[in-house]
């Protein structure tokens, strides 16, 4: 009797492409308006899937061109999507199919999913990313080797079965995508002013294949905790833009630890303008130098800096003027020759991202939420390491701008010039400067 009880445990988990269909059922069901069914919500439930077909021809082969043109296609959709959104001013209340109480309960079932799914040892069961392919294999096999080397390292050969990175990598991920949740709750409960919009943002989030499919050690071998951690800042800076110090620190946190949330600070700081660019910006600088004095301090010391997030700032694959490494998987790196043109992608991107700063003026809340998806979004056409593959660097803005309300009355917060603490020690500091450089010379001594 108890050896047949175990038949209710052995619960096998979806390859990806029964995954995909399932959520995207699911989806339909809970977030498509069929009493409106030519609206750009529709829209933006069905192509938000569009680009699992392209990381599923990566699954069969990491170098497939077609996975990765396939990508860049729907990352351009994705671009004039959140460029359209600027002109969107009025936008219906389109609520999901499903009340708060039952959008709450999936949140919750589908991060415990997710959890369980992280627990997972690779090998222990079904891949949740792809089942039944020799790279696959080769993949798990490749895992449970180095799980077993790093088990011998710390544990000794008597030790039990325990991976770090795994654990930590993971751990990591999840942590991240809790926060993520939790943040675009805090959006649509504050700025939305609608919880059930911040909870179904959440709930599509969970739902979505690509937490799955991108967990570290997956067959895809491309998620990492440190994708997703920037991500998680970002979101709550959103949440917290009516305070732009604290918002300005925990963009500088993102900004200082991985690369690219600079490209958004022009749009953020023209977001604020006179009404607290300065404290934003000081702020935000003030994290940065912090975080890059301390990677430069524990760099120092080896086995002190976890690898992974030191390899995640090395400049090699963000120098659009050099050849990618050779081996790199990527849009770039398949068609020979094909990398110079990376560069000129790169002027016309840097000049988008210059435009930011100046169109639209001023900006509310939405347009701060689509310009800062568009950037992330145009990192993907001139990265050279898998470029098209970082969905998490915009996935949640994105969720945002599918559901959010008319935001065309948040704008950041008045602030008094008695209360401007930026401002006045900018003024000090230029009074301080000018003095230095009108100060009289000392007489040289002559013999």
């Amino acid at each position: 009797m108890i050896a047949s009880g175990q038949i209710f445990l052995e619960f096998n988990l979806p390859n990806a492409t029964t995954w995909f269909y399932f959520s995207a059922l699911l989806a339909v069901g809970f977030f498509f308006k069929f009493s409106r069914f030519l609206s750009i919500r529709n829209l933006d439930v069905v192509t938000i899937y569009l680009l699992v077909p392209g990381l599923l021809l990566l699954l069969e082969n990491d170098h497939n061109w077609y996975g990765f043109l396939w990508l860049m296609i729907v990352s351009a959709y994705f671009f004039l999507r959140c460029l359209m959104d600027l002109a969107l001013v009025r936008r219906p209340a389109l609520t999901a199919n499903l009340n708060l109480s039952g959008l709450s309960w999936l949140a919750a079932a589908l991060l415990i999913s997710l959890i369980a799914v992280a627990a997972r040892q690779p090998g222990d069961d079904v891949n949740p990313v792809h089942s039944g392919t020799a790279q696959v294999k080769q993949a798990e096999i490749q895992a449970e080797r180095m799980t077993g080397e790093v088990a011998s390292q710390i544990a000794g050969p008597e030790g039990d079965y325990l991976d770090v990175r795994f654990l930590v990598g993971r751990s990591l991920t999840v942590i991240c995508h809790v926060a993520i949740t939790i943040g675009l709750i805090v959006v649509g409960l504050r700025h939305f002013q609608d919880m059930r919009a911040g909870v179904a943002a959440a709930t599509f989030y969970l739902l979505l294949p690509y937490s799955y499919l991108l967990l570290p050690f997956n067959s895809l071998q491309v998620g990492q905790w440190y994708h997703v951690w920037p991500m998680a800042l970002i979101v709550w800076a959103v949440a917290a833009y009516r305070k732009p110090a604290v918002a300005g620190i925990l963009m500088g946190l993102a900004t200082g630890t991985v690369y690219f949330p600079v490209f958004a600070l022009p749009a953020w700081l023209s977001f604020y303008g006179r009404r607290g660019a300065g404290r934003f910006g000081v702020a935000c600088l003030l994290t940065v130098v912090l975080c890059l004095s301390s990677v430069m301090a524990l760099s120092s010391f080896e086995g002190a800096w976890p690898r992974g997030l030191y390899s995640a700032l090395s400049l090699a694959e963000w120098q659009p003027w050099t050849e990618p490494q050779p081996g790199t998987p990527g849009f770039w790196n398949v068609v020979p020759g094909a990398w110079a043109y990376r560069l000129p992608v790169f002027i016309a991107y840097g000049a988008f991202v210059i435009g930011t700063a100046f169109w639209p003026r001023p900006k509310n809340l939405g347009h701060l939420l689509a310009l800062s998806a568009a950037v992330f979004i145009g990192i993907q056409f001139w990265y050279a390491d898998q470029g098209g593959v970082h969905v998490f660097w915009y996935l949640p803005l994105l969720l945002l701008i599918i559901f959010r309300p008319n935001l065309s009355d948040r704008l950041p917060p008045l602030i008094q010039p008695e209360n401007d603490w930026a401002r006045r020690w900018a003024r000090r500091f230029g009074r301080l400067t000018l003095w230095l450089l009108q100060a009289p010379n000392p007489p040289v001594q002559v013999g």
